[in-house]
């Protein structure tokens, strides 16, 4: 007998699907609309197609503009200077953007102090693969 609290394993797949191609649309978004994240949207959608769908989880490891830094971030974490330099530029414009057209709120810093958190943490990661000690 199954236990009915438990979902099926079909419908985990089809959440986990949904989840990757939902991401990989807002992923899709964001490189048009400043200040949202698309790397971050571009691995959740990895990560879920890897346990979801071949197909999508081949196709993103295998574009020319995903793959690299897919490939990059499952050998090490590894975030490349130019999408770190990206990153930041974008951040700038859109904290920029939030300080000169949105009212000065406490939730606006918050925003402000989350990109900054999050330039941080993308400049702590390194750029290259490291080295391996055979």
């Amino acid at each position: 007998m199954t236990n009915p609290a438990l979902p099926s394993a079909k419908l985990t797949r089809w959440l986990l699907s949904s989840l990757a191609y939902v991401s990989l649309a807002i992923a899709l978004i964001a490189l048009f609309v400043p200040g949202l994240p698309t790397t971050e949207f571009v691995l959740l959608s990895a990560w879920a197609a890897t346990k979801s769908s071949p197909r999508l989880s081949a196709w993103l490891e295998n574009h020319r503009l995903f793959g690299p830094s897919l490939r990059n971030w499952r050998n090490g974490g590894v975030i490349a200077r130019r999408a770190k330099i990206s990153a930041t530029l974008g951040m700038l414009l859109c904290g920029g953007l939030m300080l000169g057209l949105m009212p000065h709120h406490w939730t606006m810093y918050c925003a402000l102090v989350g990109m900054a958190l999050g330039n941080l943490w993308i400049w702590s990661r390194p750029e290259t693969l490291a080295p391996c000690n055979g």
